[in-house]
């Protein structure tokens, strides 16, 4: 017998490339292209180094208040992790163990079935429609849990609220997961359901629409006895999973209202103008909703123009998956940025 055999191997998630080059366009990973709120800032140059010598608030009680307050729950509603990967981590480990199959997309984000195998919990993938919807249907049958991303990654793809609820409604005796990573770039959320549905977890972050993929916060709203489970499992696998500085400096983003509000239109604003220009280019995309395009060409393989965008120091993300190897998905970047990116294609596809 070798060690190796009782060692737990998954195929692990394979995140986008990290390039760092001077005048690259990194259009692959839908980080924000503008700042964190001007307070962010500025609490950051101030902070004193005790907030690094001294553990965190392992409830980070200042941040989950002021959650509550924005979201209009109680803060026993509200869970943080390190990023909502943190969250969802702890989530599939608190809620999916009855040993029937947990459910989500076939074209969806990819880290569902590396935490299903991870846990080993098993899992059945629903196909999505030719538009990229979710069937609800497909969701009626026996399950362990169910899991969706809304709007879908990496299509970009809103269900209505009518939709989540139908899917909500039907698995009353399992937990379902909303997964809102993109809604706050022209979704609904399903967190007004919260006050119907007990088995409902509306999971969000702040790295896209609040720029802070750096500091790694996520969060998710539900019903006390949810969250109060997931506690459970988090104060059980490590209790200060979030430090103090991302403490401190998420409450001063959820503060900034106006800031929020401001870049994350103009990031929808430059969206809706990139789709007509890619339009005009002959791509086709589905109706994205969230902070990228998932773009394929009426001619070119995206396998090709992916090469030949990387080539010009211009990244986006593909995979080399069933359904999606002709997709590229682009972030939205600036005006800037995306001029460059039109200028690029323009040049290459005539």
């Amino acid at each position: 017998m070798n060690w190796e055999d009782n060692v737990r191997k998954v195929v692990p998630y394979v995140a986008g490339e990290q390039p760092n080059k001077p005048d690259m366009i990194k259009l692959n990973t839908n980080e924000s292209p503008y700042p964190p709120a001007p307070g962010v800032a500025r609490l950051a140059a101030e902070m004193d180094c005790d907030v690094l010598r001294l553990y965190p608030d392992t409830d980070a009680a200042p941040l989950t208040e002021e959650l509550a307050a924005y979201y209009h729950v109680s803060r026993k509603q509200v869970f943080v992790g390190v990023g909502s990967d943190d969250v969802l981590s702890m989530a599939f480990l608190t809620f999916f163990n009855s040993g029937r199959p947990v459910l989500f997309p076939d074209v969806t984000y990819s880290f569902y079935d590396v935490w299903a195998n991870l846990y080993r919990i098993p899992y059945k993938t629903c196909p999505l429609d030719d538009n990229w919807h979710i069937r609800p249907e497909d969701y009626r049958q026996p399950n362990g849990g169910v899991i969706f991303p809304n709007p879908n990654a990496p299509t970009g793809v809103l269900e209505s609220l009518e939709t989540v609820e139908e899917i909500v409604a039907a698995n009353r005796d399992v937990v379902v997961i909303a997964d809102e990573a993109y809604v706050d770039f022209g979704g609904v959320s399903a967190l007004p359901l919260l006050e119907k549905y007990d088995n409902l977890l509306v999971v969000q972050t702040f790295s896209k629409s609040r720029a802070m993929a750096g500091l790694r916060i996520g969060f998710c709203i539900g019903n006390e006895k949810l969250i109060g489970y997931l506690n459970d499992v988090k104060f059980s696998f490590n209790s200060y999973t979030m430090n103090r500085p991302a403490q401190i400096l998420g409450v001063e983003a959820v503060r900034d209202r106006e800031y929020f509000r401001e870049t994350t239109a103009k990031i929808v604003n430059t969206r809706e103008r990139v789709k007509k220009e890619l339009k005009e280019l002959g791509f086709t995309f589905p109706d994205s909703r969230a902070n990228f395009i998932f773009a394929t060409h009426d001619r070119i393989p995206a396998r090709q123009l992916f090469q030949a965008l990387r080539e010009a120091e211009i990244y986006v993300r593909h995979w080399d998956k069933p359904r999606i190897s002709n997709y590229l998905r682009i972030t939205v970047g600036t005006d800037e940025q995306m001029d460059k990116l039109l200028a690029f294609l323009r040049d290459y596809i005539r």
